[in-house]
């Protein structure tokens, strides 16, 4: 059973913290308002606008915001300010227990899939969507986790796309930044994806690589017993000098060609402007054909 926690009402508290990258207090304080307008209670972690390096402080300085977060008694869901490098430095210093006492939304994605897969191999949902620093330029991707958090219904009536493999699927959403899934193979916070719908998005890869993290899930077993496959913002890729040869959207249907689970390309998620929020441990419906791709919540 997932633990699902409250959605979130006028009053509540959310935090505010830095796993990763540094940004500055001018780029977050949008986001500062733009909450506050929602009828939230917003505080940041002591440590959110420190600087070491291209980091929000150090390791140890992260980890004590994330573990202030994590241990909060009355706080409702956990923001982080932007993603870039670094919670993988950080989350074999925190204990998760505070976390599971006291359930909350975490948000984010791209670096914070790390800690997504810890929450959900502690039967916890969490939000994969935008985070602090973009709410301004990223109207509608803040527009559709608010209707997350506050547990209105968010449902994706998606355009074709000649790359979808036709089908229907149900089962819980996981997933996330295929490179975080690819750096934690192997370890406390790898994921069993067995009987579920596997969400994937990546940013500024080579194709090579990309044909490389794919195999690695589909000879590790990751991609055999999907219930089904939904891709999305591949942004940014490059390429040799030497073509590689296949697109994004090739290099994918090749590694689960063995299967014939639905996939679902262009999902309005990812390192894209249009980045929607998606509840991570949720069940959703997935019906793909020629016409439409349709995931609903259940």
């Amino acid at each position: 059973m997932i633990t699902v926690p409250a959605y979130l009402q006028e009053g509540d508290l959310i935090l505010l913290i830095a796993t990763a990258r540094k940004r500055s207090r001018e780029s977050v304080q949008p986001a500062i308002d733009i909450l506050t307008g929602w009828g939230l209670r917003v505080e940041t972690g002591l440590n959110v606008f420190k600087e070491h390096h291209q980091f929000a402080g150090s390791d140890e300085e992260r980890a004590r915001d994330l573990q202030w977060a994590l241990n909060h008694k009355t706080a409702k869901a956990i923001l982080v300010t932007g993603g870039g490098y670094g919670t993988l430095r950080i989350i074999d210093s925190v204990s998760f227990k505070g976390m599971v006492k006291y359930p909350k939304w975490f948000i984010g994605y791209s670096d914070v899939t790390v800690i997504h897969n810890r929450l959900h191999n502690l039967k916890m949902a969490s939000l994969h969507a935008t985070m602090a620093f973009q709410f301004p330029k990223h109207t509608e991707a803040t527009h559709s986790l608010k209707k997350a958090l506050f547990g209105e219904k968010i449902n994706y009536n998606l355009k074709p796309n000649a790359f979808n493999r036709k089908g229907k699927a149900k089962g819980i959403i996981i997933g996330g930044n295929l490179s975080l899934l690819f750096a934690v193979s192997g370890s406390i916070d790898d994921i069993s994806t067995r009987g579920k719908i596997l969400f994937l998005e990546d940013l500024d890869e080579q194709l090579y690589h990309l044909d490389r993290m794919m195999l690695q899930l589909k000879r590790s077993g990751k991609l055999k017993h999907l219930k089904g496959l939904v891709v999305g913002g591949m942004s940014e890729m490059k390429d040799n000098a030497v073509p590689y040869g296949n697109t994004p959207e090739q290099i994918i249907m090749d590694a689960v060609k063995d299967y014939n689970y639905p996939v679902c390309f262009e999902f309005p998620a990812g390192h894209i402007d249009d980045n929607r929020a998606i509840y991570f441990g949720k069940k959703v419906t997935m019906d793909i054909t020629a016409k439409k791709a349709i995931l609903k919540y259940i």
